[in-house]
């Protein structure tokens, strides 16, 4: 099994754990925006790019919480296995977990990022 540092886990889910409550504030602002805009655009076209959007980050909302709960689990799992541990190390199924939730994070940073800069575009064409 390649063994990785306990530290290192530590920091990435540190870093996984920020960046997601990030993107949960930039929903709060990009769905503030997307009132502004329904506002200003009654045009059936603008209006159904608003559903669009506010169905997206409800979704991504969502998927964010669930990543944001599986990492605190993972978390937890990794501290009651480190402290039962004589040796110190993990066993390899919480290691292939680790490496699942790197996975989802990318997954997720990619899609959000995605709708954010369709969003953008979108926005400043109607602003």
């Amino acid at each position: 099994m390649k063994r990785i540092s306990i530290t290192h886990m530590n920091n990435a889910h540190g870093d996984w754990l920020r960046a997601l409550d990030f993107y949960k504030e930039e929903i709060v602002i990009l769905r503030k925006r997307l009132g502004e805009l329904a506002g200003k655009n009654t045009l059936p076209e603008v209006l159904k790019q608003v559903e669009h959007f506010e169905n997206q980050l409800a979704i991504q909302k969502e998927h964010i919480d669930l990543l944001s709960h599986d990492i605190h689990a993972n978390v937890a799992d990794i501290s009651k296995e480190i402290q039962h541990s004589k040796e110190g190390y993990i066993s390899e199924s919480l290691f292939v977990q680790h490496n699942g939730l790197a996975t989802k994070f990318a997954d997720e940073e990619k899609i959000f990022n995605a709708i954010r800069h369709e969003f953008n575009q979108f926005s400043s064409a109607w602003m």
